[in-house]
């Protein structure tokens, strides 16, 4: 905190509404009354989506306030875009006329959100009460240096906002178009077949439905070497095994990739380590085959895997890309082969025969070259969406904790 800067209680700037769950007679889906909310579950982006209503309400959220959960999640915010009634697990905060702004107490709540975890308590679930939530320590600003702090920071939302729009839209886009890359494949100039409406010609039954005439069905076997990891040693976490050169990866490693090249781990394996795993080289499809089945990812380097991993390991490297996506096209499927237990898996026997589309060669390049360029407009929004998510971080902490000051 800045010299000279202070801060005061919530409820200096603030009205603090805690909620209350009404009588379930009250409750309805007729939208008799004002919208319900019972807790964070409706809560969206930036504001929340009620599916019920109430009448009469008892503990009303005015238009412009600051919802909060006072339950776990103690802290999530939303912004209340109409007159709300609210239960038992938010609280709703409504800034005091010329006294303070709502999109300005938004954000230092968000900032000092650290103070309510520590207020919260309780033996069957996390809660804050009233108390704790007029104590929330925020800036004591004047009116017009906290609009103007507010309307920076919302510069930021909105640029993030629009980025997230953006990669959603260039993922739904990328969905589609590998829906027509796997069934209609490309012609020698890059553009799509025509359908198989226009063109019945131009296409065949197989197993995997219609295809273009061209493609054979092959088993992935047949085009690549598939392993299980390995690592012998229980219990897993045997310290003699770990901190050596050769990166370990686990189920969680390759489903964060979400397909991608993987270039990074949080364990290593010494010598010792080695010993009792299994190595894969870089281009390697990895496979998750056990609580997450058929997550992938391509290998960056050569990585060190357990047997709830399958390496694939591509009998032309070029074709990796491809055949991850093939993988991946099938994974409702080798979902449907795990048993329904409470640690689902497959094996080897599952993917090994498992049927892919195979174009011929140029055209199997040609694909994984669209999706590449496809998925690079993605990953540049997704940088830039940390970019914002990052230097919103830092001005939030520059202009609440008074580093940095703005004329008001």
């Amino acid at each position: 905190m800045s010299e000279g800067w202070r801060e005061t209680p919530l409820s200096e700037l603030a009205s603090i509404t805690m909620g209350q769950s009404p009588q379930s007679s009250c409750i309805n889906t007729g939208e008799r009354g004002l919208p319900f909310l019972q807790g964070c579950a409706e809560f969206g982006k930036r504001v929340p989506a009620a599916k019920l209503h109430c009448s009469p309400p008892l503990r009303v959220a005015k238009s412009g306030s600051v919802l909060m959960s006072v339950r776990a999640p103690v802290g999530t915010t939303n912004f209340a875009d109409m007159d709300y009634c609210i239960g038992r697990g938010l609280g709703a905060v409504s800034a005091k006329q010329d006294v303070a702004d709502n999109i300005f107490l938004l954000h230092a709540i968000e900032q000092n959100v650290g103070f309510l975890h520590r207020r919260s308590q309780g033996s069957t679930f996390l809660a804050i009460g009233s108390k704790d939530l007029s104590a929330l320590p925020v800036p004591s600003l004047a009116l017009g240096m906290q609009r103007r702090i507010a309307e920076i920071l919302s510069t930021v939302d909105e640029a993030i906002e629009q980025t997230e729009a953006l990669i959603a839209k260039y993922q739904q886009i990328k969905a589609g178009l590998m829906h027509d890359l796997f069934t209609r494949g490309v012609t020698p100039d890059g553009r799509l077949r025509h359908t198989r409406v226009e063109a019945p010609h131009l296409y065949k039954e197989s197993p995997l439905g219609w295809i273009p005439k061209e493609w054979e069905v092959v088993r992935l076997d047949m085009v690549s070497e598939v392993d299980r990891g390995k690592f012998t040693v229980r219990p897993r976490n045997d310290p003699r095994f770990y901190g050596g050169q050769y990166p370990f990866i686990q189920t969680g490693d390759v489903a964060f990739a979400g397909g991608r090249t993987l270039k990074s781990y949080a364990q290593s394996l010494n010598e010792l380590g080695l010993s009792v795993s299994k190595l894969f080289p870089p281009g390697t499809i990895m496979v998750t085959i056990a609580a997450n089945i058929a997550d992938t990812c391509i290998l960056g380097m050569p990585m060190c895997a357990p047997d709830s991993l399958v390496g694939v390991q591509p009998k032309t490297r070029e074709d990796a890309r491809f055949i991850e996506l093939s993988i991946r096209r099938r994974k409702s499927w080798l979902e449907s082969r795990a048993p329904q237990t409470a640690q689902r898996n497959i094996n080897l026997e599952d993917l090994r025969p498992l049927i892919i589309p195979w174009p011929k060669g140029w055209e199997r390049s040609r694909i994984s070259e669209i999706y590449e360029t496809q998925d690079s407009a993605i990953r540049a929004c997704e940088e830039q969406l940390a970019k914002l998510q990052k230097e919103k971080q830092g001005l939030m902490h520059d202009l609440l904790s008074g580093r940095v000051r703005v004329d008001g």
